[in-house]
């Protein structure tokens, strides 16, 4: 398998993104993110809650002139036109932005309504929007996401605990697949917490739980939300520790089992 320092094609979007991407939801300044982008970690996901350290990053970047190695992610929960359009706006606005390279639709456990469909063609069709991406929760949904042309990127949950994606998504997916990105690789805390461990094992790591994760040859890139530079420089050193072994992936695997039982 190769290093995790390698940037890879993120499916049929075409786009070239660092295996950890980062997540500005849990209060990271500045600095981080810039030093994870400095590492070639260029999936930025500015979801609902579009905090100040992953704004002025953005702003940072694009200021020295390498908004084009970016791929800034803009989730959107509305379902309604006027409160979607008024959430992307927003967007726009807080980030300094002319266009998001990712639209992601989220929290669907089926395809869209026809209005949200023709909202995100039309952000498309103004070069507002570069690619469009779902997420949701429903694993069974996602071969029929992957199925429809619009969708580049399917962002999904998956990690050491809940691996049902190897079942209900990876084997079900087109040749032309689309990007595939995990949420959720710490599973809320759970897979770092002592307590939650069998008899015997050692407790993994952030950055174990994102080895889990990468070292599964279906899945592209993983996200972390760091809440500070300690909780980065522990998601960077996934790139440093790399694939996990057989001996590693078979100890996450008797963990994640013990908890998710």
């Amino acid at each position: 398998m190769k290093s995790f320092k390698e940037q890879i094609l993120l499916g049929r979007s075409g786009l070239t993104a660092g295996r950890l991407g980062v997540s500005g939801g849990y209060g990271a300044p500045a600095e981080a993110f810039e030093t994870a982008f400095e590492q070639g970690c260029n999936y930025f996901y500015h979801g609902s809650l579009r905090r100040p350290g992953m704004t002025q990053a953005i702003r940072n970047l694009t200021a020295k002139g390498l908004r084009g190695k970016l791929i800034v992610v803009d989730q959107i929960y509305a379902r309604l036109g006027f409160q979607f359009r008024w959430s992307f706006k927003s967007f726009l606005k807080k980030t300094g932005l002319e266009y998001a390279d990712v639209l992601l639709l989220g929290w669907y456990n089926g395809l869209p309504s026809q209005k949200v469909t023709d909202l995100c063609l039309e952000l498309k069709s103004k070069g507002l929007v570069r690619h469009i991406a779902i997420s949701g929760h429903d694993r069974k949904a996602f071969p029929e996401f992957a199925e429809q042309g619009m969708f580049d990127i399917l962002q999904l949950r998956y990690n050491a605990v809940n691996k049902g994606a190897e079942t209900d998504i990876f084997p079900h997916l087109p040749p032309k697949r689309p990007g595939l990105v995990a949420y959720t690789a710490t599973c809320w805390g759970k897979l770092l917490n002592p307590k939650k461990m069998p008899a015997g094992e050692k407790t993994p790591r952030a950055s174990d739980c994102y080895r889990f994760v990468l070292s599964n040859p279906n899945m592209d890139v993983c996200i972390t939300g760091p809440k500070d530079m300690e909780q980065m420089k522990e998601a960077l050193a996934t790139l440093d520790r790399g694939p996990m072994s057989e001996e590693e992936l078979a100890w996450m695997r008797r963990v994640g089992d013990h908890i998710h039982g």
